[in-house]
């Protein structure tokens, strides 16, 4: 099927083998952009029956046209999200205000928020993910009216005793951490008149009480069989499952890796830590490379994007963190494995060094934990050195 079998009329005619051409080499297949050119041609009738043209497609616009899309009974591309990829090509060929046309409700919050996102990235300099997730934290917690006289100890401590009972120790932590910044840094601003840091309450959790959860050789075996190396999905699946749970690679890490970070003459991969902004370079196992060339040679989209890892169903584009996890727990589904999160795979990687006799130290350097004390819980599941210490049971021979 052919742009020209579409029969559309109105402003954005013109447009549509534009628009063809775009989504076929954005990946979408045959039958979707079949799909989304019939739904632009609606769009362009829509708009020449009521008058307008591309630049009137802002928000209430859209929104006007998704609904009389429901209203007139059509079963798919009923909601916003559907335009995207029409909204995105008529922004740039058109100057289509698109969803981001709308202006945002402001808030008496608004220009304190904006000081603190600029010291969290110029002063702190945090990840954006950090960043996010301080600012978020932020507004919920400042008065909706901007009252910085009813921010009192109260509702600091409510804040937090709140939180901990919908979210784990480790989430609860994270909240308190962000929310002690942003107090700290009122205070030091002059906004607070008192420094509300000391109303926070700590939480009880303490560092290395539990033990790290890892997979045993046969599960990994499993997981890795899963993975159908015929297709280009199992492909991608395999080489990130092996990052992972062969050097002990985070989620994030292997979604930020670029095809210049494997240097394939040295034998070595360099590693953008995001926690501390710097960058580790590992020594890339035969295997490993191996799995990652397959899926780059025979699998990878050809797009202009530098980033290791992409959708395979276009659009195409870089797979997220959160992309990422999902191609992990399908990995897990197709194994017949009940899904685990992905530091499972980064635990799996410290303990198979451990049993193969690495020490401490040489775990911590490949995990890149910047104090050797963050991989002494590692110790707990020494079982051989373990045995050595263990004690004979009072009144047994041995």
């Amino acid at each position: 099927m052919r742009w020209s079998r579409i029969r559309i009329r109105g402003p954005l005619a013109s447009h549509l083998p534009g628009l063809w051409q775009t989504l076929d080499a954005q990946g979408y297949t045959a039958l979707s952009i079949g799909n989304l050119a019939r739904l632009f041609a609606h769009l362009s009738r829509w708009l020449a029956d009521h008058a307008l043209t591309a630049v009137d497609l802002d928000r209430v616009t859209i929104e006007r046209f998704v609904g009389d899309r429901r209203a007139a009974g059509y079963t798919g591309y009923r909601c916003l999200g559907g335009l995207a990829s029409i909204l995105d090509y008529l922004r740039q060929v058109a100057g289509a205000p698109g969803l981001a046309g709308a202006p945002a409700v402001s808030s008496p919050n608004d220009e304190r928020l904006d000081a603190y996102r600029e010291y969290l990235e110029r002063e702190r300099v945090l990840v954006r993910s950090t960043v996010n997730f301080y600012l978020r934290v932020a507004r919920e917690v400042l008065p909706a009216d901007g009252d910085l006289s009813r921010l009192d100890a109260a509702k600091v401590t409510s804040d937090i005793l709140a939180a901990s009972h919908h979210y784990g120790i480790n989430a609860t932590k994270y909240r308190v951490t962000a929310l002690r910044t942003l107090l700290r840094y009122l205070f030091v601003r002059g906004e607070l008149a008192h420094d509300l840091v000391g109303a926070v309450p700590c939480v009880a959790g303490w560092r290395l009480s539990g033990l790290p959860r890892d997979l045993e050789p046969p599960v990994v075996a499993q997981l890795l069989r899963g993975c159908d190396r015929r297709t280009h999905i199992g492909r991608r699946a395999y080489a990130a499952v092996l990052l992972m749970v062969r050097l002990g690679l985070r989620v994030g890490e292997v979604a930020a890796l670029q095809l210049e970070d494997v240097d394939w003459r040295a034998g070595e991969i360099s590693i953008h830590t995001g926690k501390a902004r710097r960058v580790d370079r590992l020594p890339l196992p035969a295997d490993v490379g191996a799995a990652v060339a397959a899926y780059v040679r025979w699998s990878r989209p050809r797009i202009e994007s530098r980033a290791l890892f992409l959708r395979v169903r276009g659009p195409h584009g870089p797979v997220t963190t959160t992309g990422l996890q999902g191609i992990v727990h399908q990995a897990y589904r197709r194994a017949g494995l009940l899904p685990l999160g992905t530091h499972r795979l980064r635990h799996t990687a410290a303990s198979q060094m451990l049993r193969q006799g690495s020490s401490l130290t040489e775990i911590a350097q490949v995990l890149r934990h910047r104090h050797v004390g963050t991989t002494a819980i590692y110790a707990k599941v020494d079982r051989v050195a373990l045995q050595e210490l263990a004690q004979p049971w009072p009144g047994c021979a041995s």
